[in-house]
Protein backbone atom coordinates (compact mmCIF):
# COMPACT_ATOMS: atom_id res chain seq x y z
CA UNK A 1 0.00 0.00 0.00
CA UNK A 2 2.95 2.48 0.68
CA UNK A 3 6.29 2.58 -0.65
CA UNK A 4 9.38 2.81 1.24
CA UNK A 5 9.86 5.93 0.16
CA UNK A 6 6.76 7.83 1.69
CA UNK A 7 8.07 6.27 5.42
CA UNK A 8 9.35 9.52 6.23
CA UNK A 9 6.65 11.35 4.96
CA UNK A 10 4.18 9.43 7.43
CA UNK A 11 1.84 11.52 9.21
CA UNK A 12 0.89 11.76 13.11
CA UNK A 13 -2.56 11.29 14.25
CA UNK A 14 -4.40 14.20 12.22
CA UNK A 15 -7.22 16.40 13.96
CA UNK A 16 -10.90 15.37 12.85
CA UNK A 17 -11.65 16.66 8.64
CA UNK A 18 -14.91 18.22 10.23
CA UNK A 19 -11.91 20.91 11.17
CA UNK A 20 -11.74 22.39 7.92
CA UNK A 21 -15.25 23.80 8.19
CA UNK A 22 -13.78 25.45 11.50
CA UNK A 23 -10.86 27.14 9.56
CA UNK A 24 -13.05 28.17 6.93
CA UNK A 25 -15.34 30.28 9.43
CA UNK A 26 -18.19 27.70 9.55
CA UNK A 27 -21.78 29.14 9.74
CA UNK A 28 -20.83 32.18 10.67
CA UNK A 29 -18.25 33.22 8.90
CA UNK A 30 -20.41 32.02 5.01
CA UNK A 31 -23.30 34.47 6.77
CA UNK A 32 -20.40 37.04 7.23
CA UNK A 33 -19.27 36.68 3.60
CA UNK A 34 -22.86 37.22 2.32
CA UNK A 35 -23.21 40.28 3.60
CA UNK A 36 -21.11 43.18 1.89
CA UNK A 37 -23.15 42.05 -1.14
CA UNK A 38 -26.31 42.27 0.19
CA UNK A 39 -25.54 45.67 1.48
CA UNK A 40 -24.03 46.88 -1.87
CA UNK A 41 -27.17 46.24 -3.25
CA UNK A 42 -29.82 47.65 -1.54
CA UNK A 43 -27.45 50.62 -0.73
CA UNK A 44 -26.87 51.28 -4.35
CA UNK A 45 -30.95 51.26 -5.01
CA UNK A 46 -31.74 54.07 -2.66
CA UNK A 47 -28.47 56.15 -2.52
CA UNK A 48 -26.36 54.74 -5.51
CA UNK A 49 -23.03 53.35 -6.47
CA UNK A 50 -20.34 55.27 -4.33
CA UNK A 51 -22.57 55.17 -0.80
CA UNK A 52 -23.13 51.64 -1.42
CA UNK A 53 -18.98 50.55 -2.75
CA UNK A 54 -18.36 52.34 0.70
CA UNK A 55 -20.88 50.61 2.87
CA UNK A 56 -20.13 47.52 1.27
CA UNK A 57 -16.46 48.07 2.36
CA UNK A 58 -17.13 49.26 5.56
CA UNK A 59 -19.68 45.99 6.33
CA UNK A 60 -16.25 43.69 5.35
CA UNK A 61 -14.09 45.92 7.90
CA UNK A 62 -17.16 45.84 10.76
CA UNK A 63 -17.22 41.98 10.37
CA UNK A 64 -13.24 41.46 10.57
CA UNK A 65 -13.67 43.88 13.85
CA UNK A 66 -16.37 42.13 15.34
CA UNK A 67 -14.17 39.05 14.85
CA UNK A 68 -11.35 40.53 16.56
CA UNK A 69 -13.11 41.97 19.36
CA UNK A 70 -14.78 38.09 20.31
CA UNK A 71 -11.13 36.41 19.06
CA UNK A 72 -12.47 34.60 16.48
CA UNK A 73 -9.78 33.30 13.70
CA UNK A 74 -9.20 36.59 11.62
CA UNK A 75 -8.02 34.11 8.95
CA UNK A 76 -11.61 34.05 7.05
CA UNK A 77 -12.44 37.78 8.01
CA UNK A 78 -9.40 39.11 6.69
CA UNK A 79 -9.40 37.25 3.56
CA UNK A 80 -13.12 37.88 3.09
CA UNK A 81 -12.24 41.74 3.28
CA UNK A 82 -9.18 41.63 1.38
CA UNK A 83 -11.57 40.30 -1.44
CA UNK A 84 -14.35 43.08 -1.06
CA UNK A 85 -11.87 45.93 -0.76
CA UNK A 86 -10.48 44.73 -4.26
CA UNK A 87 -14.30 44.46 -5.64
CA UNK A 88 -15.48 47.59 -4.16
CA UNK A 89 -12.30 49.18 -5.95
CA UNK A 90 -13.06 47.53 -9.44
CA UNK A 91 -16.89 48.86 -9.09
CA UNK A 92 -15.76 52.63 -8.20
CA UNK A 93 -12.97 52.38 -11.05
CA UNK A 94 -15.66 51.68 -13.89
CA UNK A 95 -19.05 52.93 -12.41
CA UNK A 96 -21.17 50.32 -12.51
CA UNK A 97 -21.68 48.18 -9.63
CA UNK A 98 -22.20 44.59 -11.37
CA UNK A 99 -18.03 44.66 -11.16
CA UNK A 100 -18.26 44.18 -7.44
CA UNK A 101 -18.42 40.83 -8.48
CA UNK A 102 -16.13 40.66 -10.91
CA UNK A 103 -13.32 39.89 -8.58
CA UNK A 104 -15.03 36.71 -7.92
CA UNK A 105 -16.19 35.30 -11.35
CA UNK A 106 -12.41 35.32 -12.42
CA UNK A 107 -11.27 33.94 -9.63
CA UNK A 108 -13.86 30.93 -10.09
CA UNK A 109 -12.65 30.59 -13.15
CA UNK A 110 -8.91 30.82 -12.47
CA UNK A 111 -9.68 28.43 -9.32
CA UNK A 112 -11.66 25.61 -11.73
CA UNK A 113 -8.28 25.43 -13.42
CA UNK A 114 -6.11 25.22 -11.52
CA UNK A 115 -7.76 22.69 -9.40
CA UNK A 116 -8.41 20.65 -12.98
CA UNK A 117 -4.37 21.38 -13.37
CA UNK A 118 -3.82 20.02 -10.43
CA UNK A 119 -5.64 16.86 -10.88
CA UNK A 120 -3.64 16.29 -14.30
CA UNK A 121 -0.03 16.92 -12.61
CA UNK A 122 -1.04 14.17 -10.00
CA UNK A 123 -1.13 16.62 -7.55
CA UNK A 124 -4.94 17.34 -6.54
CA UNK A 125 -4.86 20.24 -4.62
CA UNK A 126 -7.67 19.40 -1.79
CA UNK A 127 -4.37 16.68 -0.91
CA UNK A 128 -2.19 19.22 -1.21
CA UNK A 129 -3.72 21.88 0.92
CA UNK A 130 -4.63 19.13 3.60
CA UNK A 131 -1.28 17.81 3.80
CA UNK A 132 -0.11 21.80 4.49
CA UNK A 133 -2.78 22.26 7.13
CA UNK A 134 -1.78 19.28 9.01
CA UNK A 135 1.98 19.96 8.69
CA UNK A 136 2.44 16.68 7.41
CA UNK A 137 4.15 15.00 3.68
CA UNK A 138 2.05 14.22 0.91
CA UNK A 139 2.26 10.44 2.10
CA UNK A 140 -0.90 9.62 0.16
CA UNK A 141 0.73 10.00 -3.29
CA UNK A 142 2.25 7.00 -2.80
CA UNK A 143 -1.09 4.98 -1.99
CA UNK A 144 -3.41 4.95 -4.93
CA UNK A 145 -6.87 4.43 -3.36
CA UNK A 146 -5.89 7.59 -1.40
CA UNK A 147 -4.62 9.28 -4.64
CA UNK A 148 -7.91 8.63 -6.50
CA UNK A 149 -10.32 9.98 -3.14
CA UNK A 150 -8.40 12.87 -3.29
CA UNK A 151 -8.54 13.16 -7.33
CA UNK A 152 -12.38 12.92 -6.64
CA UNK A 153 -12.65 15.79 -3.90
CA UNK A 154 -10.57 18.13 -5.87
CA UNK A 155 -12.79 17.24 -8.78
CA UNK A 156 -15.57 18.19 -6.99
CA UNK A 157 -14.45 21.49 -5.91
CA UNK A 158 -13.53 22.21 -9.16
CA UNK A 159 -17.06 21.80 -10.44
CA UNK A 160 -18.74 24.12 -7.80
CA UNK A 161 -15.97 26.65 -8.53
CA UNK A 162 -16.97 26.41 -12.57
CA UNK A 163 -20.77 26.32 -11.84
CA UNK A 164 -20.36 29.83 -10.27
CA UNK A 165 -18.55 31.01 -12.38
CA UNK A 166 -20.89 29.75 -15.87
CA UNK A 167 -23.83 31.35 -13.75
CA UNK A 168 -22.06 34.44 -12.03
CA UNK A 169 -20.84 35.63 -15.55
CA UNK A 170 -23.92 34.79 -17.32
CA UNK A 171 -25.69 37.05 -15.26
CA UNK A 172 -22.83 40.14 -15.21
CA UNK A 173 -23.16 39.75 -19.36
CA UNK A 174 -26.88 40.77 -18.56
CA UNK A 175 -26.17 43.02 -15.81
CA UNK A 176 -28.41 41.42 -13.18
CA UNK A 177 -26.94 42.77 -10.55
CA UNK A 178 -29.73 41.72 -7.98
CA UNK A 179 -29.47 37.62 -9.27
CA UNK A 180 -25.50 38.58 -8.66
CA UNK A 181 -26.35 38.84 -5.15
CA UNK A 182 -28.82 36.37 -4.77
CA UNK A 183 -27.22 33.67 -7.01
CA UNK A 184 -23.61 34.52 -5.24
CA UNK A 185 -25.87 33.55 -1.70
CA UNK A 186 -28.27 30.72 -2.86
CA UNK A 187 -24.74 28.96 -4.79
CA UNK A 188 -23.05 29.24 -1.40
CA UNK A 189 -24.47 27.20 0.94
CA UNK A 190 -25.87 23.94 -0.80
CA UNK A 191 -22.62 23.92 -3.02
CA UNK A 192 -19.89 24.00 -0.76
CA UNK A 193 -22.22 21.86 2.12
CA UNK A 194 -21.87 18.94 -1.09
CA UNK A 195 -18.54 19.77 -1.35
CA UNK A 196 -17.14 19.24 1.93
CA UNK A 197 -19.05 16.14 2.80
CA UNK A 198 -16.65 15.06 0.04
CA UNK A 199 -13.74 16.37 0.90
CA UNK A 200 -14.58 15.03 4.62
CA UNK A 201 -14.90 11.35 2.68
CA UNK A 202 -11.72 11.83 1.44
CA UNK A 203 -9.54 12.68 4.25
CA UNK A 204 -11.32 10.68 6.52
CA UNK A 205 -11.06 7.41 4.12
CA UNK A 206 -7.04 8.49 3.03
CA UNK A 207 -6.24 8.70 6.53
CA UNK A 208 -8.30 5.51 7.88
CA UNK A 209 -6.05 3.63 5.15
CA UNK A 210 -2.64 4.46 7.61
CA UNK A 211 -4.68 3.57 10.49
CA UNK A 212 -5.07 7.13 11.70
CA UNK A 213 -8.98 7.39 11.47
CA UNK A 214 -10.23 8.78 14.63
Amino acid sequence: MRSDGAENDRPTPSTSATTLWERTGGLTGLIQSSLPPVVLVITNSWWGLYPAVAAAVGTGLLVTLLRAVRRQSLRPAFGGFVGVAISGFLAARSGEARDFFLADIWWYFGGSILLIGSILLRRPLVGVLWSAMQGVGMWWRHDRPSLRRYDIATAVVAIVFAARFIVLHRLYENNEVGWLTVSKIAMNYPLWAVALVVIVWAVRHADHRLGYCP
